[in-house]
């Protein structure tokens, strides 16, 4: 059976449902499969199935100690009619490329793809465990991931919800969702700081043995919502299996064809599932990771240094401004060979000199990824061509993967079919794109929402219309030193 391990070496295995449950490892570590498991099917035997039907054969593949009847109602549960789209996710073309639009669920970002299972996850695991204390879950976002952990966990029993986000950091939509939310177990509080800042301060909760013991006084204890707990990661690999049976099913490709996979990423997450997809037997030929401005991946992909002594900028891609990209730890320790000694010598070197250069070992295992980045200018001018010329609409980080995209076939002259993640519905950033097409920016960011959808008649999520009429319900800033007091004040 698949066990769990920390990336930093410690000896303790953990169940998937013990490691979804703990959601960091008690070394700091993040948890990983002790192997990537092979496809659990042929391709051709899936053509003609439906998402959930192929997301239930991923999910278990890695996940082997629920039983098929536990994962078959944890998928029925997520993947239902909350997704605005049938088939969960469509693949439109557009341009030159192929988009894996992720977008449809309730809160129209990628993050609900994994965020409407983590709560069926983590609950079934918390019965197979006989876990009887209340459940907290702590989450810092750069914009998606609050909100879709907020809509996942609202008032699911034996459980509390607690997100932070970086003041003045995020669009004014993503903000509006996330504190007009509602459920008796939410809680929402914005930071003074940056994602960084954020994700540093809930690290660090984690890592508090004292805080942990103080929290178990009150039956509680801590997980999280964040690509950190791999329940969270591992759903995801499920939609670029599907890209790929699709892809055949359209006769885009034949069975065996390679594509390459272009992710928007900040936090690394979404592009290791497409890896982890890659490792399950997906033919992948390159893994395209696009960075907005903040291009802390671009810099270690072509150089094999990870280095955060540099500028920290506000872009309208805010997902993506981030510098300390956690995810990047688990593919380090895969590269590696696992080897947990290493890894934790990184990432010390990281936390005390705010950067690490990695082994010629795993700088050659690199080589299946190529790196690149567009600023604001770039990324708003291909916004206005691809909507112009194609008429397909795309959020700011989307057109961060299709520019990234465009430069890598310049530069290469590879024409291999491509699957571009597409992780936003445009109106989440809708000041952007409306300016990037051609219009003047609305006074507000949900002016800026009704006049994208007077140009173009594209459908408005459900989620996001009227949302600036709804209550505001959380309305706390907090300096980042007053974190711990605010989540146990939130749970005693």
């Amino acid at each position: 059976m698949i066990h769990y391990q920390s990336t930093r070496g410690s000896k303790y295995i953990k169940t998937s449902a013990q490691a979804i449950i703990q959601g960091i490892a008690e070394d700091k570590g993040l948890y990983v499969p002790n192997e990537i498991p092979g496809l659990p099917f042929a391709i051709e035997d899936m053509i003609g199935k439906s998402y959930q039907e192929i997301a239930f054969r991923i999910i278990r593949a890695f996940f082997e100690d629920y039983t098929d009847e536990e994962m078959e109602a944890c998928v029925r549960g997520a993947y239902d009619s909350k997704f605005e789209e049938e088939e969960i996710v469509p693949i439109v073309k557009g341009g030159d490329a192929y988009f894996l639009e992720l977008y449809h669920g309730k809160t129209a970002a990628f993050k609900d793809m994994a965020l409407s299972i983590l709560p069926y996850l983590l609950t079934t695991a918390m019965k197979k465990e006989k876990e009887d204390k209340k459940i907290c879950i702590l989450t810092a976002t750069s914009g998606d991931t609050g909100k879709a952990a907020l809509e996942g966990f609202a008032d699911v029993p034996g459980t509390e919800i607690i997100v932070f986000y970086p003041n003045k950091g995020v669009s004014q939509v993503q903000e509006r969702q996330m504190v007009t939310q509602e459920g008796e177990n939410t809680h929402v509080f914005a930071i003074n700081g940056n994602f960084d800042d954020a994700q540093t301060g809930v690290k660090k909760i984690f890592n508090d043995s004292s805080f942990a013991e103080k929290l178990a006084e009150i039956d509680c204890k801590l997980s999280s919502a964040n690509s950190i707990n791999i329940g969270r990661l591992v759903p995801q690999v499920a939609y670029y299996v599907y890209g790929y049976i699709k892809l055949v099913e359209r006769g885009v490709i034949e069975n065996g064809d390679k594509v390459n996979i272009v992710v928007p990423t900040g936090n690394f997450g979404n592009i290791l599932a497409a890896y982890y997809a890659g490792q399950m037997g997906i033919p992948v030929k390159k893994f395209i990771c696009a960075s907005n401005e903040n291009k802390v991946l671009t810099d270690f992909i072509n150089t094999g240094t990870y280095n955060t002594n540099r500028e920290f900028f506000l872009t309208n891609s805010p997902s993506m401004d981030i510098l300390i990209s956690s995810n990047l730890e688990r593919l380090l320790y895969h590269l590696s060979g696992q080897d947990g000694e290493e890894i934790k010598g990184l990432m010390e070197s990281l936390e005390k000199n705010k950067k690490y250069t990695v082994s010629p070992k795993i700088n050659y295992a690199l080589d299946r990824f190529y790196g690149g980045y567009a600023d604001v200018k770039r990324t708003n001018e291909t916004i206005g061509h691809m909507y112009n010329k194609y008429g397909y609409l795309m959020d700011t980080h989307t057109a961060v993967a299709y520019r990234v995209y465009e430069d890598y076939v310049a530069y290469t002259g590879d024409k291999t079919p491509t699957l571009i993640a597409s992780t936003a519905s445009a109106y989440k950033f809708a000041d952007s794109v409306t300016e990037s097409i051609g219009l003047e920016k609305g006074e507000s960011g949900f002016e800026s929402v009704k006049n994208l959808y007077e140009k173009t008649k594209v459908r408005v999520p459900a989620g996001l219309k009227d949302l600036e009429n709804k209550e505001i319900r959380h309305t706390g800033v907090l300096d980042i030193e007053e974190m711990p007091d605010a989540v146990y004040d939130c749970l005693k």
